[in-house]
């Protein structure tokens, strides 16, 4: 089951969302894409996710949609990532939260693909181990999924390499997000997996990560709470496309990064 994936970074805000709406039906196009996975925890005015853009971008061509440390923003959200088998939070959260950390796609019953979302835990918010909970998930996971993408939500470059090599060989993929900012490593570690530190973002690029550049400005001179706003404008949409083995070792790596006209 040979399969091209393109996984999108960070979608963020009215901009993101409007990014992805124009460029990623030509990409799906262009490159024959068959699968497409977006991390969307920051699409719903810069921080976290509601149902109406979570509905918005699976209409416009996502399949899953992941999450990272603003996944519980909206609390209409909760029972969506209950019922939705098509969101997905990261896994090791504690138990008790609302949603799973891995869901099989197209379904259960003929379950070829299989995301898992993870977080990580430097210089983040304190939560259970990503190595360990993957192992976990890995040991449990149905033995017909031949598809492996994990999304690795974590703020340390290293932490995200770690979580590569760990994974080294047992996943088709391991892709980075959190950052924002595209990085340049992509490649097939020696045990089949694609690896990127970060994919980078779908959002604003005249900004900060995706935010109004003025009030950043204040905050890092001033030090003092300054509210933050998602920027407007014109966009980057930023990715990779993986292409996959039948065995679910990856082929190739092909970085995406296209800008919008407005």
């Amino acid at each position: 089951m040979a399969v091209r994936v393109l996984a999108i970074g960070d979608i963020v805000g009215t901009a993101g969302r409007r990014a992805v709406r124009q460029i990623l039906p030509g990409v799906v196009r262009e490159y024959s894409v068959e699968f497409v996975l977006a991390n969307g925890e920051n699409a719903s005015g810069g921080t976290g996710l509601a149902p109406k853009e979570a509905n918005e971008l699976l209409d416009l061509g996502a399949h899953v949609l992941t999450g990272g440390n603003h996944t519980f923003r909206y609390r209409e959200l909760y029972a969506e990532l209950d019922s939705n088998p098509r969101l997905v939070r990261p896994a090791n959260y504690p138990p008790g939260v609302p949603g799973k950390g891995v869901v099989c796609f197209p379904d259960e019953i003929n379950p070829q693909i299989a995301v898992i979302n993870l977080i990580g835990r430097t210089y983040m918010n304190a939560v259970d181990c990503p190595f360990r909970m993957a192992d976990e998930i890995l040991s449990h996971l149905d033995s017909r999924v031949r598809i492996i993408l994990v999304d690795f939500h974590a703020e340390a470059t290293s932490e995200k390499v770690a979580m590569g090599w760990h994974l080294n060989g047992r996943v088709t993929a391991v892709v980075g997000t959190h950052t924002h900012v595209q990085t340049a490593d992509e490649r097939i570690l020696d045990g089949g997996t694609a690896y990127i530190t970060d994919l980078g973002m779908c959002g604003p690029i005249d900004s900060v990560l995706g935010v109004d550049t003025d009030p950043v400005l204040q905050r890092f001179r001033t030090q003092l709470p300054i509210r933050l706003t998602a920027a407007d404008g014109r966009s980057v949409f930023s990715g990779l496309l993986i292409d996959c083995n039948d065995d679910g070792t990856a082929r190739s790596v092909t970085r995406i990064s296209r800008v919008t006209d407005s």
